[in-house]
């Protein structure tokens, strides 16, 4: 469904040689697959029927001299085709030879038609029906819960707490019992965004656009001019793709609409071409935008609630995996704009965003066991930064620390040097973020320890900085 999907067959329809393109019918993406592609895909499988006769290869391959020697031989064969031509369909109006449907779980029969689709010589669509989850039971029952391997984990780990993701879900769920302008628009990812139960509790306000980015930021603009409080909730890596609706649809008309960005920072096993480590960069350089990270679950829900509560365009961006419950005590209100004090004490500020607040108190403990006064400030805000907790960092410590889970550039401690410099402030500054280069696919903790923002490589980067 996404639109690029269609840009490329537009495109590649013009190819006059062999060019296969194979559908992969699975029925499902990552959620159920919802729409008028998904409806019309399910008419094609059940309206037509499968053939397995040689005139039907016969009949596909006529057109071509190539396509009728292989005719021959297929005649000449014990082994049958399956294949049918579904008359007048989307595919065939785009220009390509149409296959299918058949059963992508029968090796033979696929191996068969590959072999056919070979000699075609113009573009050509292989529909393949299989089945999500095969040879697993329980994720062929439950093929959504089942897509990535964090459920099957829980089966063994009944001790893991609750995710970023459900926290957001389940308390986004019990602010719409009360407010009835709430909706939620994801795009195809419902159980990995944990809005499995607003879905539920709350049907006719939950939109899933399927795969396409771009036209669920678009969307949610709309129902938001139209006086609804939509939250957009999305990976960090895939808001990427929507950069240009955000930018045009949603903050050039200063939209009250709520940005969940999920799996932000690291995100490990998922691979590179997943790890969240630069919508920070990205959103900071948009107008209107206003971003907020929090340091623990309670401080999530609270961002909620006040993002949903703002007249204009916000982004909550947080991690993948269990919510870190540490720091319950410290739950001053949100305030636009504004940072949170933990701990006050002297010579190193530690100004942390997000995931790193935690580890911003591992180096506080660090420090403090080898001599070493520190203050830790808890973020909050990337934009707009707490101007007056950076004076108050420069004025009161001898070095201020950025810690951030983003690449450098454009990040949020590229901010803090700006105000620092603009500020005429004399305190030395470290900024701690992800080095500005693609990061790959590897266990989370062992990943900061390579890219250098663990809390071990922090205390060492820390003394070198202040010479001891």
């Amino acid at each position: 469904t996404g639109g690029e999907a269609y840009e490329g067959l537009n495109n590649a329809s013009k190819i006059k040689r062999s060019f296969i393109v194979i559908l992969n019918d699975n029925e499902m993406s990552i959620s159920k697959n919802s729409g008028a592609v998904a409806a019309y895909l399910s008419q094609m499988r059940s309206s037509t029927k499968y053939y397995e006769t040689k005139k039907r290869v016969k009949e596909a391959l006529s057109k071509s001299a190539i396509g009728r020697e292989l005719s021959r031989s297929v005649s000449g064969t014990k082994e049958l085709v399956k294949f049918a031509i579904f008359q007048s369909n989307i595919f065939q109006n785009l220009g390509y030879k149409y296959l299918g449907p058949i059963d992508g779980n029968n090796l033979s029969e696929l191996i068969d038609t590959l072999n056919v689709a070979k000699q075609l010589n113009e573009p050509c669509i292989v529909h393949i029906k299989t089945k999500k989850g095969k040879g697993y039971l329980p994720a062929e029952q439950n093929s959504g819960e089942y897509h990535g391997i964090a459920k099957r984990k829980a089966i063994f780990r009944e001790e893991a707490g609750e995710t970023y993701s459900e926290t957001m879900g389940r308390y986004l769920t019990e602010l719409a019992d009360k407010d009835e302008r709430i909706c939620a628009v994801t795009a195809a990812m419902k159980y990995a965004t944990g809005l499995q139960h607003f879905a539920k509790a709350h049907k006719s306000r939950f939109f899933d656009v399927g795969i396409a980015e771009e036209h669920a930021v678009t969307f949610a603009a709309g129902l938001s001019a139209g006086g609804l409080k939509p939250v957009v909730a999305i990976y960090s890596s895939f808001l990427q793709r929507a950069y240009d609706q955000i930018l045009h649809d949603v903050c050039i008309q200063n939209l009250p609409v709520v940005f969940a960005i999920d799996r932000a920072g690291l995100v490990g096993s998922d691979g590179e071409t997943h790890q969240g480590i630069f919508d920070l960069s990205y959103l900071s350089s948009i107008p209107n935008m206003h971003i907020m990270a929090p340091k623990n679950k309670w401080e999530l829900s609270d961002m909620v609630k006040f993002a949903i509560a703002f007249d204009g365009p916000v982004a909550i961006r947080y991690p993948r995996g269990e919510a870190y419950g540490g720091l319950k005590e410290y739950r001053s209100p949100i305030e636009m704009g504004k940072g949170e004090l933990l701990y006050a004490e002297g010579e190193i500020c530690l100004m942390a965003v997000g995931s790193m607040v935690k580890t911003a108190q591992e180096v506080k403990t660090r420090l403090n066991q080898e001599g070493h006064k520190c203050s830790v400030i808890n973020a909050r805000f990337v934009k707009p930064i707490d101007l007056r907790a950076v004076e108050w960092a420069c004025e009161n410590h001898r070095l201020v620390v950025s810690m951030e889970e983003n690449v450098a550039s454009g990040g949020y401690g590229e901010k803090v040097r700006k105000a620092m410099n603009e500020m005429d402030m004399k305190a030395g500054f470290l900024q701690i973020a992800i080095p500005d280069a693609y990061v790959e696919h590897g266990n989370v903790e062992q990943l900061k320890q390579e890219i250098g923002i663990d809390a071990g490589t922090i205390v060492e980067k820390i003394k070198k900085e202040m010479g001891s």
